[in-house]
């Protein structure tokens, strides 16, 4: 059965859009109340591209939340149950965001762009909204606000290649996560060393929404030389780098210790952050549930649309994610939320998918993969 996306004025689009039609973009989903492309046709061919050589992605879904005046830094740190004390203006840190009773509302990359400006770049959930009325009803002096910052993604081993030809050598230098403000041939960016994918890259943040194809462009000719292509955040790479989808692999209940995240929390500081109490409390008593990889027997199998019930000897023992064919490893692998006391590698489980049982096998995350 086939479903078409109505491409409308209600939902928004990225300053890439035109870029991306022109290039060939077949399918869009919907991520942060805008338009996200999520493919070009050709799946194994975009895989593959960013696997060996350098891709072109709008992210631009990917939204900024600006934090920005006197108590920036106060509110940045209350949002964040991570450390930022030591955090530096060019620095970036990944960041769960939780809720007061310690359940995951998103997993943004913080990025310090001064002592009192702030950006959180988000997954799909509305933080915007969350961190007003957190400022509001905190009374900081502050602004929380959107700026106009759309990141296009460079993603593969040439990427840095690309990146080299359009800026010189400098951003070899940049630590992951780290950024700088920059411009080319006039246009204002943020340049940063990251992207969601494992085979490294860089986003370029677009600080001037009406020249997004003049953007684009400059980098497809730059990377001509090393076969550049349009691509898009890759399903089966992040399954196999084990990447958490915020909202694909998480629920409503999710903690970010069921979903590894728990080395991205410091509990210990002096200072306070929303969930604090309830973090700890979780670390003490241990998560009942945990995210794991599973491969799964039989034939190739297409993604599910709906998360599918794993068992053990008939009993409901979690739900697996996201599944999809490895093309590295030439076998079913797919991203589960389990119940803590079955998820060591190793054990046997079984899936109810929609063609019936599968038998399924634990192991761990990411998945060990080579080219």
């Amino acid at each position: 059965m086939t479903f078409s996306l109505a491409i409308g004025p209600r939902v928004r689009k990225s300053p890439f859009f035109d870029a991306t039609v022109a290039a060939g973009v077949t399918h869009f989903s919907i991520y942060n109340h805008m338009y996200m492309p999520v493919s070009y046709g050709d799946a194994e061919a975009e895989y593959w591209r960013l696997i060996r050589g350098v891709c072109l992605w709008d992210v631009a879904c990917e939204r900024q939340v600006e934090i920005v005046g006197p108590d920036a830094a106060a509110l940045a740190q209350y949002l964040s149950p991570r450390d930022l004390s030591r955090c530096e203006p060019g620095q970036g840190k990944y960041v769960p965001l939780c809720d007061h009773t310690g359940r995951l509302i998103n997993d943004p990359i913080l990025l310090k762009l001064s002592q009192d400006r702030f950006w959180f770049s988000i997954a799909d959930s509305d933080v915007l909204l969350w961190a007003r009325a957190i400022a509001a009803e905190r009374g900081y002096d502050v602004e929380v606000r959107e700026p106009d910052a759309s990141p296009l993604a460079v993603q593969g081993p040439k990427a840095e290649a690309v990146i080299r030809d359009l800026f010189g050598d400098w951003p070899r230098t940049l630590k992951y996560f780290w950024f700088r403000e920059t411009e080319l041939d006039g246009i204002p960016l943020v340049l940063a060393r990251s992207g969601w994918s494992k085979q490294g890259g860089f986003e370029l943040y677009l600080l001037d929404g009406t020249r997004g194809t003049q953007l684009w462009n400059l980098v497809w000719e730059a990377g001509r030389p090393y076969d550049i292509g349009p691509g898009t955040p890759n399903y089966i790479e992040r399954v196999e780098s084990g990447l958490l989808s915020y909202g694909g692999d998480t629920d409503a209940d999710t903690n970010p210790f069921e979903v590894n995240l728990g080395k991205y929390l410091d509990l210990d500081i002096e200072a306070d952050f929303i969930g604090k109490a309830a973090l700890r409390e979780i670390a003490r008593s241990g998560p009942k549930r945990r995210q794991v990889g599973l491969f799964l027997d039989g034939a190739r199998m297409a993604p599910n649309k709906h998360p599918w019930e794993v068992t053990l000897k008939g009993q409901s023992v979690g739900k697996l994610t996201v599944v999809t064919y490895s093309l590295k490893l030439e076998r079913n692998i797919a991203i589960a939320l389990i119940e803590s006391g079955v998820c060591e590698p190793g054990h046997e489980l079984e899936v109810q998918t929609m063609d019936g049982p599968r038998r399924a096998q634990v192991t761990g995350l990411p998945f060990r993969c080579r080219v």
